[in-house]
């Protein structure tokens, strides 16, 4: 069985990638577990050298791997070839890892304690296809610098650079079977990460949905799971804030990646007595934004993922749904959809649920307490934005929000060198920064009497 990969910028066909089955999922395991057992007796330093060397690799292979992510996910050029960067940096970052796994000494009564940081074993790391490259780096990096070997299920639809990927770790020197990539369907290869019994830990990313599944999948051996969600985050303007400046940057807090982002802010709440002048000028940047041929260094946003994901977030702007104003996108073949800002009703269905497209809704509260009753009326809470001037407001609302990844007078707020989590359905234990290594072992306590 093989999946055709489409280009979702021309609707051509760009190449096959064969699917495993069961039986070969669990070979690829197996071979996993035997490969771990020597990795976690390599010296920390040494393994620290290898990752560093699969860093170069990454680093040495950027502009191919950024072509192939532009032909199979269509993002910009200029975005791919940071996404690569970022794989990079990733590793470099967490290849210090290995030599900072630093456990404890507890006094105790008749001796002391000690405790070890143990790595896991073998690692099942489910992606999604919005960004396969820098999500897929977030798990396995600290996974393997943890001592675990890796297992990776790219999406679908855009498994080319996780390929890719497992290709340049053979070659960078990590040895066979540590880190192995795995295409096929969720259904296939996914469901076998959590059954089976030699995959001690799942972290996943993708919809609320499958998520909940894997969780009570991973429950009936008790294994450990790491959920990256859904989100419908808000984006809060407040009356004090630059207007201009909040208006310009909007566009880039939900539109990037064609609004393909579990952290798009794409619930903009803005207070009611500077709504027309914001909206004024959300109109001009909205129409400013480069939608366009993936391949030019002067495209912004590129078209969706694939035509069937088009059909998805066009199904969101039914009749009643009323349109504020739209930018522009391209015509012809290709999975093309234009920035659209709308304004409905609070509560519908279009201001409650997650679109994943280029759509935001905008949204007017009166004073700080309904933007915050408006901000958390949500089943999710991954991230969030809020512009002021008053650095108290924006203090008070930064810890009033529940969101994870929250950032004050700015559109942005995820970097793997920080914790990263969510808040109420939109995730567990997704945990970034200099602690992330921890995550992926187990704490062992060894008590030395000394009487």
């Amino acid at each position: 069985m093989s999946y055709t990969v489409i280009n979702p910028a021309t609707g051509a066909p760009v190449t096959e990638v064969a699917h495993l089955d069961v039986d070969a999922t669990d070979a690829a395991i197996t071979h996993a577990v035997r490969a771990q057992r020597d990795w976690a007796s390599v010296a920390p330093a040494d393994r620290a050298r290898v990752l560093r060397r699969f860093a170069d690799a990454v680093d040495a292979d950027v502009e191919h791997l950024a072509q192939l992510e532009t032909v199979n996910s269509g993002h910009p050029i200029t975005q791919s070839r940071w996404e690569a960067g970022h794989v990079r940096d990733v590793l470099e970052y967490y290849s210090g890892s290995p030599e900072r796994l630093i456990g404890q000494q507890i006094p105790v009564a008749g001796g002391m304690n000690v405790t070890f940081h143990e790595p896991l074993g073998v690692v099942g790391v489910i992606t999604p296809w919005n960004f396969p490259m820098t999500i897929a780096s977030w798990g396995f990096a600290p996974a393997l610098a943890a001592g675990n070997a890796v297992v990776l299920k790219p999406a679908e639809w855009t498994p080319l650079t996780s390929l890719r990927l497992g290709e340049l770790a053979l070659e960078a020197g990590l040895p066979e079977g540590l880190f192995q990539v795995l295409a096929g369907r969720g259904s296939v290869v996914g469901e076998r990460f959590v059954t089976n019994p030699s995959v001690r830990k799942v972290v996943f990313t993708g919809s609320t949905e499958v998520g909940k599944r894997i969780m009570a999948g991973c429950a009936d051996q008790v294994k450990r799971v790491t959920l990256e969600l859904g989100g419908k985050s808000a984006n809060i303007v407040f009356a004090d804030a630059d207007i201009e400046r909040a208006a310009a940057t909007a566009p880039y807090s939900v539109f990037d990646n064609a609004g393909q982002d579990c952290c798009a802010r794409s619930r903009l709440l803005v207070q009611r007595s500077v709504y027309d002048r914001f909206m004024e000028h959300f109109e001009r940047a909205v129409q400013g934004v480069r939608v366009g041929d993936p391949t030019l260094e002067s495209t912004e946003v590129g078209p969706l993922v694939t035509q069937a994901h088009r059909e998805s977030v066009a199904g969101f702007l039914t009749d009643d749904v009323p349109v504020a104003f739209r930018g522009s996108c391209p015509d012809g073949p290709g999975a093309w959809f234009a920035p659209t800002v709308v304004t409905p009703e609070r509560g519908s269905r279009i201001a409650t649920e997650e679109v994943f497209g280029p759509v935001v809704s905008v949204l007017p509260f009166e004073d700080e307490a309904d933007a915050l009753h408006l901000a958390n009326d949500s089943d999710f809470g991954l991230s969030g934005s809020i512009w002021t001037s008053d650095l108290g407001r924006g203090i008070r609302v930064a810890r009033g929000v529940e969101g994870g990844n929250l950032s004050v007078n700015s559109h942005s707020s995820v970097r793997y060198t920080t914790p990263f989590g969510g808040f109420k359905q939109s995730g567990l234990g997704r945990e970034l920064g200099p602690d992330a290594a921890e995550h992926f072992t187990e704490t062992k306590n060894v008590f030395f009497a000394s009487e």
